[in-house]
């Protein structure tokens, strides 16, 4: 096993003061009630005010609105999230003082070591769905499991629970290689394929990245990967496995599949004999391997089978995944936050099983590099809606250095209409919306903006 190497370990104890810079965030909230229930002092600073950052203050966790080198003052050393650069404020104080200055990612690869089960959740899609599954299948078994995804569970009210049971139950980000700071006992990997070539070289180097991921698993630990993505097969070669898929190769694979108005029915078999039967509330042959995946993480732990049916039988999705939003002008509307080629198939080819008149997708590019990299992939799988409507790339944490646009998607997709604005592409929508159409709003930037105006 060799883990990206970091001090951290020695901080996390009791009594230490941490500053936790950008603490409202989706992980770095999670992490500082994490940190503050083992004992550290923990203080931080946000942009802004939030829901979370009232909750924090709500246990006595002192929170600052902006980022000031006197925010920093009594810390022993910061954790940062990926957004929060080096000439922060914040930081380029903590280098002169000389503290310590971690990433989230090395955070909870500390904290994980305290649980007796790690399981991270690992590809290029599908995460944050199947580690909300595996959460309902844990919760289901009294388990009692502390919980990070990156996104809400609405079973959770949050992304996140801090439990008091032996499992941690992680979503893993290969981005940057973050995932190689953490000490999975259980290390699940759905795909592996093109993503994230800001950092990553190509699909050779994604695959390696996974592959160190999954030798961090201990001998006593599993490996539970995809049996039927090449591309995970390929990153994994040689490496002891236990798989799942529909193949009848298949560790724990998906049997008797049939479906109801696009919801998938099927056993899910281990070794010859029934483990569970699942009846999902979720659509999509996608969501059979998501459910398999989280079935099979289970099956490692010694969960039962009753608690996989019970688990998945309460789950409807997690925020931002195929999410109902309300009607307008007799259209139903939903919001997905595929962002990849690979999730935009699966999403629309899903949307396509459900009876609708039209499935107008209005999307929303993610970053400029992936927009460029994936150029034809995003082509082709946009051509499966009905009607697609683009709005301009969400830059995130990129510049336009590259000089692409959404309009050149556009043209590339007979039909498409361009509207460079969230609100042209509301409107937009308002003329288009009639009873019968399924209107998605799709990606991982604020699109969903334009679904939450239609509906009020």
């Amino acid at each position: 096993m060799t883990h990206i190497d970091t001090k951290i370990q020695h901080y996390i104890a009791p009594g230490r003061r941490v500053h936790l810079s950008g603490i409202g965030g989706v992980s770095m909230s999670p992490l500082a009630e994490v940190l503050h229930s083992m004992g550290l002092a923990v203080q931080g600073s946000d942009m802004s005010d939030s829901a979370a950052v009232e909750r924090l203050r709500g246990m006595g966790i002192s929170v600052a609105v902006g980022h000031t080198a006197r925010d920093i003052e009594g810390a022993e050393f910061l954790i940062r999230t990926a957004a929060i650069h080096d000439d922060n404020p914040e930081i380029a104080a903590a280098r002169a003082r000389n503290i310590p200055v971690f990433e989230r990612a090395e955070a909870w690869g500390a904290i994980m070591q305290q649980y007796e089960n790690a399981v991270c959740i690992a590809g290029t899609h599908g995460k944050t769905t199947t580690t909300s599954m595996t959460t309902h299948i844990f919760m289901a078994a009294h388990a009692d499991p502390t919980v990070m995804i990156g996104g809400t569970l609405p079973m959770l009210h949050s992304g996140y629970r801090v439990g008091k049971g032996e499992t941690i139950i992680l979503e893993s980000c290969e981005y940057c290689n973050s995932f190689l700071h953490f000490f999975p006992t259980v290390a699940v990997v759905l795909n592996v394929e093109e993503d994230h070539l800001d950092f990553f070289k190509n699909l050779d180097d994604i695959k390696a990245s996974f592959r160190k991921f999954a030798q961090l698993v201990p001998p006593e630990g599993r490996v539970v990967a995809n049996a039927d993505n090449p591309g995970t097969m390929d990153a994994l070669r040689g490496l002891p496995l236990f798989t799942f898929g529909c193949a009848p190769e298949a560790d724990c694979r998906a049997e008797n599949l049939t479906w109801n108005r696009g919801r998938p029915d099927f056993d899910v078999v281990v070794g010859g004999d029934l483990y569970a039967h699942l009846s999902l509330r979720v659509a999509g042959m996608h969501n059979v391997y998501n459910a398999l995946a989280a079935a099979a993480a289970a099956y490692t732990l010694g969960i039962s089978g009753k608690a996989v049916r019970q688990g998945l039988e309460g789950f409807f999705g997690a925020g931002r995944r195929f999410e109902f939003k309300g009607q307008f002008n007799g259209a139903k509307i939903y919001d997905d936050y595929a962002h990849h080629p690979a999730e935009l198939h699966a999403l629309l080819d899903m949307a396509r099983t459900l009876g609708y008149e039209r499935v107008i997708c209005a999307f929303q590019p993610h970053t400029y590099t992936r927009t460029k990299a994936l150029f034809d992939d995003f082509v082709r799988e946009l051509k499966a809606a009905d009607l697609v409507v683009l709005t301009d790339i969400y830059a995130a944490r990129e510049k336009n250095t590259i000089g692409i646009s959404s309009k050149e998607l556009a043209d590339q997709i007979p039909g498409s209409l361009y509207c460079p604005s969230l609100g042209e592409a509301a409107d937009c929508l308002r003329e288009l919306a009639r009873t019968g159409d399924l209107i998605i709003t799709v990606g991982a930037g604020d699109i969903y903006t334009v679904g939450e105006a239609l509906v009020g």
